[in-house]
């Protein structure tokens, strides 16, 4: 597994993503939170729904992952959230060191 990884949620609201991303940073399970506003599609009860959104993507390191997922899962006002981890390959090594910094 890679050493670095972006977990990332969506939720229906600013204020509930900026939430989330705050969470997950003051409790050092993420170093950094980007807040994206999204349109997002899916089936849900049967029905296609169509609804904006707010896309949360944290930086994270990996052994952080299982409790930053308890973590969205336990505080999101989701029923089924989407909480996904995506491992990073490679990128800035300066910037890796301080992902996994700022997750101790």
């Amino acid at each position: 597994m890679a050493e670095h990884v972006v977990v990332t949620t969506t939720t229906d609201s600013e204020d509930s993503a900026r939430e989330l991303a705050a969470r997950a940073v003051e409790a050092k399970l993420g170093a950094c939170a980007q807040i994206v506003p999204i349109t997002s599609v899916y089936r849900w009860e049967g029905e296609v729904q169509t609804e904006p959104e707010w896309r949360v993507e944290i930086k994270t390191a990996a052994d952080r992952v299982a409790p930053l997922v308890s973590l969205l899962e336990d505080v999101h006002s989701y029923d089924t959230p989407e909480v996904i981890a995506t491992p990073i390959e490679g990128g800035s090594t300066e910037y890796l060191r301080w992902v996994i910094a700022e997750t101790r």
